[in-house]
């Protein structure tokens, strides 16, 4: 970087000292050399793979003039779709040049919804003086203070008006957020199961394969580390609204709630056994056929087994 430097302010001070509107003049010892001379010379260096340095500080300055786009000067739509792409700190950053459109609230309104889908804010009248670029601030903030102690952070929320003190309302934001921390986030539905309750109802399992229904529960409700009540009362909550998302499949598979809980909890054993390195037995597909159509009797042989092959090729579903 230093030689690169000193190589342009070396070549502007020999263009100030030698170059003349006629062409190259130099200096030797207070001689001077025609500019012929100087032209010929430096067509013989640039044969011997020289540089032209006039040349080169021409093509530099023209691209210093050029610079960077101004969106300003770019039909609104356009620079606005330019800005989209950008996180909130490179919007920051963005607003130091092009301050009127960087700070525009369409863009920040954008930020706040693709990061936030739900806050009970967006369903309201804004108040006086209200900026989406303050409440993208706001919910960032909130959700560090979430992850470092739940209750601190819904209750900051709440003191903001961002959420309305109702379970339903917590649900929702919970269920369109992927900025809070899964372990708080365990910690908290454990403590405010009325929460959870509402959690569950906003899953829709129609038509899902129950292998594949139970990642996604999981994938919104992580499942604790260990069996206990915790573990029991989401299966449980789970294989209800499991059932009342297909309530055709359950009659014309004789599955009930009851039933479809037995299932869970094989699935969960037979991610585990067929996942962890310290099993070295696997269960076979027979085994686990007749292992748990001993707990459920009405189930098919072929459902089951293709319960069995679904966690053979995809994997665990509570990973």
């Amino acid at each position: 970087m230093g030689q690169g430097l000193w190589r342009i302010a070396r070549n502007q001070q020999l263009q100030q000292q030698g170059y003349s509107g006629q062409g190259y003049l130099t200096r030797e010892h207070g001689r001077r050399i025609p500019a012929n001379n100087v032209s010929n010379a430096n067509h013989r260096k640039q044969a011997q793979g020289g540089i032209d340095i006039y040349h080169l500080l021409k093509t530099r300055k023209s691209k210093e003039q050029e610079g960077f786009i101004n969106l300003e000067m770019l039909p609104p739509e356009l620079s606005f779709t330019i800005l989209s792409y950008l996180n909130a700190t490179d919007l920051c950053l963005a607003s130091c040049v092009w301050q009127d459109l960087a700070n525009d609230e369409l863009l920040w309104q954008g930020l706040c919804k693709s990061t936030w889908g739900h806050c009970s804010i967006y369903n309201k009248n804004p108040p006086l003086g209200f900026s989406f670029r303050k409440l993208y601030m706001q919910l960032d903030e909130g959700s560090l203070t979430f992850n470092a102690n739940p209750d601190e952070g819904v209750n900051y929320f709440m003191s903001k008006g961002i959420l309305d003190d109702s379970p339903k309302e917590i649900a929702k934001f919970i269920f369109c957020t992927r900025t809070l921390n899964w372990k708080k986030l365990r910690i908290y539905l454990d403590e405010r199961r009325d929460v959870l309750d509402d959690l569950v109802t906003l899953h829709n399992f129609r038509n899902q394969f129950l292998p594949n229904a139970l990642r996604e529960f999981f994938r919104h409700i992580h499942a604790p580390e260990e069996r206990g009540e915790y573990l029991e009362t989401l299966i449980t909550k789970f294989s209800h609204r499991f059932c009342a998302c297909n309530p055709d499949l359950m009659r014309e598979l004789g599955l009930s709630p009851d039933a479809v809980y037995v299932l869970c909890y094989s699935l969960i054993l037979l991610s585990i056994d067929l996942t962890s390195p310290h099993v070295k037995n696997k269960m076979s597909k027979r085994e686990f056929i007749r292992n748990t159509r001993r707990a459920a009797q009405n189930i098919s042989e072929d459902f089951v087994g293709h319960l069995y092959d679904n966690i053979y090729l995809i994997g665990h579903v509570a990973a």
